[in-house]
């Protein structure tokens, strides 16, 4: 016995030098020297990581993104690295000071966990802990509750609480949204005061609206109409969208109007006419048609859509494609009420790509509309509808800008008029934007029966002209295409509320879109 004894004793003491040994974490060692107490030297990380485990089971149900949250504290050991860095900073007091004022964003700021992460920052502050075992829960606590809304917090101020392509049918700008890795990112951050300064959005327009919004509340008009439409217009701004360049075209669908934007100046503006409405009862209606495939029950959709894209090129003396929509519903009984529409109308009909010699003689009762077995392109001239210009940019949707050939259009105030494409008010003037060269503009001049501007090409357009007038050897008019110097980004969009020159500018819900963004936003208010 008295053997195993002495055995025994020196283990022990080789137990208990251990302990000496035992190195404290950081965040025992911050605490300890902050607070001037020796029990968070005694701060153990395995027991720790299992009460962390067991808070972070409990509040999971109430997290945004437990799984990232979850992945990110499994894969850094689950140190508290929140607490450790920014507790005795100030950087946690600074993070829930700008979660207190996130109303300036129109966000409710429960929404971010406030009341929870100032009881957890309060419960550590004033520590009244008497073992090592009461402070790992309040750590822990805070931790969770301050990655929350610290995420939460970046992904709503930094990218909007919509993902507006899921939204949205029609919207087909590549949006930035957050992630794992970004939100990983700011749990990683170094400098918690400048990440938060960093995630204010800075734009010129946002801050506009962030104080009309202001203005609007102290004035008690904050559940009014109009700050509604300013909240969601702050929205659009949240959104990261493709970084336009120096030089961009934005179409805004409310305003009727296009912008040429040069840095900050405005190159050029102009009115346009952009798509029509969609009926009344449309989400009825086309549940009617799925089910009857009768095209008598199909409502219309003529929506522009909202899109990014670069104009490449302009066709001169456009051929007009017809879309079979417009085929179907106009075309089909044109023809069938007037024989010679077609061809007074500069229409060939295609059957199988091959075009039919004398589309006249068709006789059209004997097709169904949903049924037509005919393509048709509108010739190029004076007649078209696509005008003299038309306006290239990849989309997957045929959307493109043209001129018109009927420009009454443009004189009225709700110009949401046109089958989805735009058309531009000044389209020489544009191509001409687009060009960016006097001798291929002076080329582009001609092809449309304009003189150059340069006076030395006059024989040329002469010549031109002379071949055109020529009835004995039949001129037929063609396309003509000319390629953009660069590339010019174009952002179809969509904004009814926006400063100018000092004054707020609110447009109509011409889509009623501002509706649908706001059914989705209003619970986050």
């Amino acid at each position: 016995m008295k053997k195993l004894l002495f055995l025994l004793i020196p283990f022990c003491l080789l137990l208990n030098a251990c302990s000496w040994f035992k190195e404290t974490p950081e965040i025992g060692l911050v605490l300890a020297k902050h607070f001037d107490s020796k029990i968070y030297k005694d701060f153990d990380t395995a027991e720790y990581n299992v009460v962390f485990k067991q808070r972070f089971d409990a509040l999971k149900g109430k997290l945004t993104n437990p799984n990232t949250i979850k992945n990110f504290y499994a894969s850094h050991h689950e140190e508290p690295r929140l607490v450790t860095q920014f507790f005795i900073s100030g950087g946690l007091d600074t993070l829930t000071a700008y979660i207190a004022r996130v109303d300036a964003h129109g966000y409710n700021p429960e929404l971010f966990r406030l009341e929870e992460l100032k009881k957890a920052l309060e419960a550590l502050s004033v520590n009244k802990f008497k073992t090592i075992q009461e402070v790992y829960p309040a750590i822990a606590d805070l931790e969770l509750n301050a990655a929350e809304s610290l995420t939460k917090y970046d992904n709503f101020v930094s990218y909007g609480s919509v993902n507006p392509r899921k939204l949205f049918s029609r919207y087909y700008v590549p949006v930035k949204r957050p992630d794992s890795v970004s939100m990983s990112k700011v749990m990683e951050t170094a400098d918690i005061q400048g990440l938060l300064k960093e995630i204010q959005p800075a734009s010129k327009q946002y801050l506009a609206l962030q104080r009309k919004f202001a203005a609007l509340k102290s004035a008690g008009l904050e559940k009014s109409d109009q700050a509604k439409t300013i909240l969601v217009n702050m929205e659009r701004l949240r959104w990261k969208l493709p970084e336009m360049g120096k030089e961009y075209v934005e179409v805004n669908i409310p305003d009727f109007s296009l912008t040429w934007f040069s840095k900050e100046d405005t190159l050029s503006h102009m009115k346009v006419c952009v798509g029509g409405k969609r009926e009344d009862g449309y989400a009825e209606k086309i549940a009617r048609y799925l089910k009857s495939g009768n095209l008598d029950d199909k409502p219309k959709n003529h929506e522009t859509p909202i899109l990014y894209s670069k104009l490449n090129s302009i066709q001169v003396n456009p051929i007009w494609n017809i879309p079979m929509s417009i085929a179907r519903n106009e075309i089909y009984w044109m023809a069938r009420k007037d024989p010679y529409y077609l061809s007074n109308s500069n229409i060939n009909v295609y059957r199988n790509g091959k075009l039919i010699g004398e589309p006249d003689t068709i006789q059209w009762s004997n097709y169904q509309r949903e049924k037509l077995p005919y393509q048709f392109k509108q010739g190029s001239g004076n007649g078209n509808a696509l005008g003299k210009f038309k306006f290239i940019f990849d989309n997957g949707s045929s959307i493109y800008l043209h001129d018109t050939n009927n420009k009454s259009g443009f004189a009225k105030a709700n110009r949401a008029i046109s089958h989805g494409c735009i058309r531009v008010e000044k389209p020489l003037e544009f191509a001409q934007n687009l060009v960016k060269d006097k001798n291929r503009y002076d080329q582009l001049r001609m092809e449309v029966n304009l003189p150059p501007l340069d006076t030395t090409k006059m024989a040329l357009y002469r010549k031109k002209l002379a071949k055109k007038a020529d009835t004995v050897n039949l001129f037929k008019l063609k396309p003509t295409w000319f390629g953009t110097k660069k590339q010019v980004p174009l952002i179809i969009n969509y904004i009814t509320a926006w400063s100018q020159n000092g004054t707020m500018q609110y447009r109509a819900d011409v889509y009623g879109l501002d509706e649908t963004l706001w059914s989705a936003m209003r619970k986050f208010m």
